[in-house]
């Protein structure tokens, strides 16, 4: 009689205290790290350059960087290198109570896989709403619009598609 109930409680204290079924026997490692400045994430189907351009940049300049800059930087040669989307972006926020995160170069805290560095909080994306561009924040796990030529913390992580 008591058994649904018992379940229950145990799935929502297993929601709530973050199990990463991500990375569970069953589903295997989300991210595998390339060696080459890559991560490939099993999950969505993309790879991720490793960390970010490392310094403050403009959306304009941003979509330029992910597309023909990154690709210069890695041995491999891998093409069709873009911003990523939003929801992209939100699938590596780490939103568990018990995964501290760490501090990035200009100070502030991020809330992203481990297996990517950022240098600070706000990632540019390839989407826009009310006439300007979005970028997510892994400070608060959240995206918000942002001025084009505004540069303050944003940086760029390039993505790309496996298929």
């Amino acid at each position: 009689m008591y058994k649904p109930a018992f379940f229950f409680i145990v799935f929502v204290l297993l929601s709530i205290y973050g199990i990463d079924y991500s990375k569970t026997a069953v589903a295997g490692p989300r991210f595998t790290d390339n060696g080459d400045g890559t991560v490939t994430d099993h999950k969505l189907g993309l790879m991720w350059a490793k960390s970010d351009n490392q310094g403050n940049i403009e959306w304009k300049q941003a979509e330029q960087w992910a597309k023909y800059h990154f690709a210069k930087t890695i041995k491999s040669k891998y093409t069709n290198w873009r911003l990523p989307t939003i929801e992209e972006l939100r699938s590596l926020y780490v939103n568990r109570i018990k995964y501290k995160g760490y501090i990035t170069d200009c100070g502030l805290l991020v809330k992203i896989v481990p297996e990517i560095k950022l240098s600070c909080i706000l990632l540019w994306s390839s989407e826009t709403a009310l006439g300007a561009h979005l970028a997510f924040n892994f400070n608060i796990g959240d995206s918000f619009t942002v001025p084009t030529y505004d540069t303050s913390g944003c940086r760029v992580l390039s993505v790309r598609s496996l298929k």
